[in-house]
This record gives C-alpha cells, sequence and structure tokens, in this order.
C-alpha cells in the first residue's frame, strides 16, 4: 500500500451506511477519514491559496474527497468540491461529473450522442402540443419524470393515451421541466444496477419491483438480488459512465429483446444494497481505487 491518505468524506448523514462503510474500509486500509458536513462549508475564494472553512476555522488540506452529495443541495455542493479540488485535493466524482449526472436531460442528451441505447425520451417545459409530445415518446404506456427526481419520487406511470395526456397537462401546470419517457413493459418492473469503479464494473445487482409497482427502487419496496451481466451490459455499463466522467457510478440497466438500455446513471449510488446482494465489499473497492489514483498531497488541479 503507498502512504496513508487524508480523505474527506462529504456528507450530511455521517451515520447512515454508505458512510459508516466508507469509513470502515479507509480506516481498515490504514488512511485517515474525516466526515466534513456539506452544509457547514462555507468558502474563500482568492487568487492566493483557496481554503474550505468549517466551524470557524479552514480545514486541512486532504488528499482525496469522496463526495456523497445529496439531491437537496446539488448546486452549493458543487461549489464546495469545486474549492476542495482548488486546494488540490483528488475529487472522486469532480464537481462537473455530478452536475453531468444530476442533469438528467443532459446525461441522456450526452449517453445519446455516444449512442448509447436508452428507453425513447422526449423531453418539454410546459408544452402546449400534449398528444405531441406523449407520441414522441412511442405513445402510451409512458414514463413520466420530473428533471429534480430521485429514488422513484417524482416518477410516474400513465397506461392509457387519455391518462398520459392528463398527467402531462398536471406537469404543464407545475411550470416544471420533465421527461416522457417509452415504458419499456418487457422488463417486468426489474432493472439492473451495475456499479461502475474506476472503469470497471465491481458488482452488479437485480432490483425487483414489488407487485403493483413499476419502479424498482429498494427505497420503494424493490428487493435485490446478484445478477450477472453479460459482455454487452458490462461494456454499456462502463461506457456510460465514461460518457459522464464519473469514477464511480451506478449505472441503471433495462434489459430488452434488443439489448440493454440505459435507464439513469447515478454518480452517489448507495451501498448498502450493492454490498447485501452481492455479498462484494464494494466500499473496500473504492477505498482501493483512490489508492490507484491519488498522490498524497498532491498539487494537482482537476478540470472543473
Amino acid at each position: 500500500m503507498k502512504r496513508p491518505l487524508r480523505i474527506a468524506l462529504l456528507t450530511r448523514e455521517p451515520k447512515n451506511y454508505s458512510s459508516r462503510r466508507l469509513i470502515e474500509a479507509a480506516e481498515k486500509r490504514g488512511h485517515v477519514i474525516e466526515v466534513i458536513d456539506t452544509a457547514r462549508c462555507y468558502m474563500r475564494i482568492g487568487a492566493i491559496d483557496a481554503e474550505v472553512h468549517y466551524d470557524g476555522q479552514a480545514l486541512p488540506r486532504y488528499d482525496a474527497v469522496i463526495p456523497r452529495i445529496g439531491a437537496t443541495i446539488t448546486d452549493y455542493g458543487m461549489a464546495v468540491l469545486r474549492q476542495f479540488s482548488n486546494t488540490g485535493a483528488f475529487c472522486l466524482n469532480t464537481a462537473g461529473a455530478i452536475g453531468r449526472s444530476r442533469d438528467k436531460l443532459l446525461a441522456h442528451q450526452m449517453l445519446a450522442r455516444a449512442k448509447i441505447a436508452m428507453p425513447i425520451t422526449a423531453f418539454a417545459h410546459s408544452p402546449k402540443d400534449t398528444a405531441g409530445l406523449v407520441a414522441l415518446a412511442g405513445g402510451a404506456p409512458i414514463v413520466l419524470k420530473l428533471l429534480s427526481s430521485t429514488q422513484g419520487k417524482g416518477v410516474l406511470l400513465a397506461e392509457s393515451r387519455k391518462s398520459a395526456e392528463r398527467l402531462v397537462d398536471a406537469f404543464r401546470g407545475l411550470d416544471a421541466n420533465f421527461l416522457v419517457q417509452e415504458f419499456v413493459e418487457e422488463a417486468g418492473g426489474a432493472d439492473v444496477r451495475a456499479f461502475v469503479v474506476g472503469g470497471k464494473v465491481v458488482g452488479a445487482m437485480r432490483r425487483q419491483a414489488e407487485t403493483g409497482e413499476f419502479r424498482s427502487n429498494l427505497h420503494r419496496g424493490g428487493t435485490a438480488s446478484e445478477a450477472k451481466l453479460s459482455p454487452q451490459e458490462r461494456d454499456v455499463a462502463r461506457e456510460a459512465a465514461k460518457v459522464l466522467r464519473l469514477e464511480v457510478a451506478g449505472v441503471d440497466l433495462l434489459q430488452t429483446k434488443d439489448g440493454p438500455k440505459v435507464l439513469e446513471v447515478n454518480s452517489s449510488p448507495g451501498l448498502k444494497g450493492i454490498e447485501k446482494a452481492t455479498g462484494k465489499d464494494i466500499a473496500a473497492r473504492i477505498v482501493e481505487h483512490l489508492e490507484k489514483v491519488v498522490r498524497p498531497l498532491s498539487r494537482h488541479r482537476e478540470p472543473l
């Protein structure tokens, strides 16, 4: 092992499963890891030395930062992460990569440009042509997603043309940006999450929605079991993470007769489901990756 690293874990939930596992894995391998509450950071921005302040004092320099930034604090969290990068810390996922993954429209556009298969998707901001928008996504049944949706919240299924048009009209009343997406019925309420670390798939689980539910998210009652990926599914997962320039990613795939389709790419995937389903020490794989790519007390500045 290289010299011990000084690592900052950037999170507002220090006691949740993912945080505890990352702390355990880092300490087990002899590193120093400190939990930093994203919302309590503030910044000194100047031309001389970048600083991040916390509880009344400037934080020391870190070799690496593991960001676990919640969706409700994405913009501020990315600003804090950019500041850590300016101090010379290696950010496991950069602010830019997190921003690309959290912007569902941008992520879909980048994946489409890279010719990565996904469900047919239409985008609108309060469209006047409701029927036309539904038709763009292939007609009912369709899935509607608010751009800010996480963990299955703000995601709805419309099974008929009439209900689809009603839902689009309701979203239009919210004056919100949203996606209308093809519903892949053959997936049977299941998807596969491939966990990518440093360009390698280190684990995969199949998530199955509970009866009567089309969303397979574990937060919504879905169940998980280990999945064996085909070579094509591994390639697609790795490429999706690469396109968004994510070092760590949870790539959600639908298995269809036409091959895997990317549903979403998560830049802060939870560890509980994947570790329990696979029995693998994913947290250790993340720390091992840091050991390979981080130079202790480097002055390297990552692209923003």
